[in-house]
């Protein structure tokens, strides 16, 4: 979770589903390719040009792979074009993608279809959607609410759980009951993020970023970050390892060979952290815009990542080609800030859908389509704003209500907003 990523969730921007979608290594970087429809959309919308700005919306709409919020500003094109019944399609889709933002669709540009019999039917469907689901149960909680949690994984060697926090800048560990004791503070005194155990090698690794414009991070350190390697028995650091300028290497996950594969949020890199030589590589195309917590499948050639646009990106490491996983206008892949891969069974946390929710997705044997999903949580007051999880045996335990919701983008509490305890919730698999 970064602060780009919380404005990535809320900006409106936006085909086609196709089967299966390949990126180019001959287009430019997709975060390029991002900027570039944003900036073109403000400007045909604002300028009037109905006809070039359903076009910029439909390329937006093809880039972000149907995502939800593509749909939706698809809809608002047809409608200024003078569509009402292409807007009404995406008004369905939306809906029937089980999404709901009552707030996004009080716009005036939505005025003409309020007072068609239609869009009064979708609408109230639409309320559905936002219903409270759970089939998870509180595992524990934090004393302090002042910690913003962001990442936590699991020892089963020594049976405790390894938690980091952003405002405080430290990582935790827990036994099963909650017992938290300070395992190690950030040696930069930046906002702690990502966190994996090696529980074989008795290896912790962690990041840290500076995140641009927080107002506990020092100016001069602002896009900078480092992946950490600790001994897991003692809480020594061994290894410090500063990543790419302007990298925020903020979501990690371990392969067989104990080496990071790191992502960077805020610039679309994917990386790989050797563990032995702490040598740092990049092993994307260019493919991503926001990539965030990777799942390394199997095979050691592939690996999930997804992107909070665009979706769930299959890698493939070898000629860093992407497939996407197609969205088919039922299942949303955006908005996923951790994602966990066992068997045929993928579980995500999203913090960028509408609403927020926790949920596991079938898939194929090919990880290349989804065939089912299954809400864990949704709408409760317990999810609040959830981060990341892990699997421990036949549970998933998740950071629920972690408080970035009630943060600006300078790290400081909201006018009117008041931060709670955190909780780490528990959902049978």
């Amino acid at each position: 979770m970064s602060t780009l990523t919380r404005r990535l969730a809320g900006a409106m921007v936006v085909a086609v589903f196709p089967a299966v979608l390949f990126a180019s290594s001959l287009e430019p970087p997709a975060n390029d390719q991002f900027a570039r429809l944003q900036q073109e959309l403000r400007r045909t919308r604002d300028g009037g040009d109905t006809a070039v700005y359903l076009a910029t919306s439909r390329a937006m709409y093809s880039f972000l792979n149907g995502s939800p919020r593509a749909t939706l500003q698809l809809m608002s094109a047809a409608t200024a074009a003078g569509n009402p019944d292409d807007a009404l399609r995406n008004f369905a889709q939306f809906v029937a993608m089980g999404q709901a933002n009552e707030e996004v669709l009080k716009a005036k540009s939505f005025d003409p279809l309020r007072g068609l019999p239609e869009y009064q039917r979708i609408d109230a469907g639409m309320a559905a959607n936002a219903t409270s689901i759970s089939t998870a149960k509180e595992a524990f909680r934090f004393e302090s609410p002042a910690l913003i949690p962001e990442d936590i994984d699991y020892d089963p060697a020594a049976r405790r759980f390894y938690i980091t926090t952003v405002l405080s800048k430290q990582i935790l560990r827990a036994d099963m009951a909650g017992r938290m004791k300070l395992f190690a503070g950030a040696p930069d005194r930046w906002p702690m993020l990502a966190i994996k155990i090696d529980s074989r090698r008795r290896v912790l690794w962690a990041t840290e970023v500076a995140l641009d414009g927080f107002a506990t991070v020092a100016k001069e350190d602002w896009g900078r970050s480092a992946v950490l390697q600790y001994d897991l028995r003692s809480g020594k650091l061994k290894h410090r390892i500063e990543g790419p300028s302007k990298a925020a290497l903020g979501d990690m996950a371990l392969d067989a060979n104990g080496d990071a594969i790191v992502s960077d949020g805020e610039h679309g890199g994917v990386y790989r952290v050797n563990g032995s030589t702490q040598q740092i590589q990049r092993i994307d195309g260019g493919d991503f815009v926001s990539p965030q917590t990777p799942a390394v499948l199997s095979d050691g050639r592939h690996i999930l990542v997804p992107d909070y646009v665009r979706g769930i990106g299959v890698l493939d490491i070898h000629d860093k080609r992407v497939m996407w996983i197609p969205m088919e206008g039922r299942y949303v892949l955006s908005g996923i800030d951790g994602l966990y891969a066992f068997g045929d069974t993928l579980i995500a946390t999203q913090n960028g859908s509408s609403p927020e929710r926790v949920v596991r997705f079938t898939v194929d044997q090919a990880k290349s389509r989804i065939l089912s999903e299954s809400v864990i949580e949704r709408a409760t007051p317990t999810l609040g704003d959830p981060t990341h999880g892990v699997v421990v045996g036949d549970y998933f335990y998740y950071l629920a209500n972690s408080g970035w919701d009630a943060l600006d983008d300078h790290g400081v509490v909201i006018k009117g907003k008041t931060l709670t305890a955190p909780i780490v919730m528990r959902a049978k698999l």
